[in-house]
């Protein structure tokens, strides 16, 4: 079975994904979608993350494959894997998303708005249930290395913008936060 050929839930290897990011530079539409298959469901996670609005992050989902056809050129092969590559795109294209959002308006209509969009009482219970596991998890970590996620993830700032903070070099965040986010997953799946 080639590599277009493989199925939408098959996982393929980084150099299947280097190969098809490699097609996509030479605007090969067959090898667009299936790298869209292989990868849209991680990319729009990582934007409803960030945003917390379905339809905003389907939008920024969008933007992101479109600026992925249009520089797929620019990838750099041994610098990161291809995954990684779409991973930073994601992230910055909805980080920048959510900052161009801007103060809220004081309009009426929009409060009114947000007042018929309130979560339900049992919305609102597995959220705080699941909020409090996250919290509880992220107290286990060592308490810089909380801020450093904290600030990452749900606060929406940069790498750099962690470690200006911080005043720890840049490479130090990301591995405090890689290796966080490893102990937070195995916290959460107790």
């Amino acid at each position: 079975m080639g590599i277009l050929e493989a199925t939408a839930g098959e996982s393929l290897p980084a150099n299947d994904l280097d190969l098809l990011i490699g097609r996509v530079a030479l605007k090969d539409r067959q090898a667009f979608s299936v790298l869209y298959q292989r990868t849209s469901s991680k990319l729009f996670g990582i934007c409803l993350r960030i945003l917390n609005d379905r339809s905003e992050a389907e939008d920024v989902l969008q933007e992101i494959y479109i600026k992925v056809w249009n520089k797929a050129d620019k990838y750099a092969t041994g610098r990161a894997s291809v995954i990684a590559w779409l991973s930073t795109i994601a992230r910055n294209q909805a980080i920048d998303r959510y900052r161009a959002r801007g103060k809220p308006t004081d309009d009426l209509d929009d409060h009114h708005e947000i007042s018929d969009l309130a979560p339900t009482p049992e919305q609102a219970a597995l959220h705080s249930d699941q909020k409090s596991q996250i919290d509880a998890c992220l107290d286990q970590l060592n308490p810089d290395h909380a801020q450093a996620v904290r600030k990452t993830y749900l606060a929406g700032w940069s790498y750099q913008e962690s470690a200006d903070t911080l005043k720890i070099p840049l490479n130090t965040v990301k591995t405090w936060i890689r290796r966080s986010l490893m102990q937070l997953k195995e916290c959460l799946d107790k």
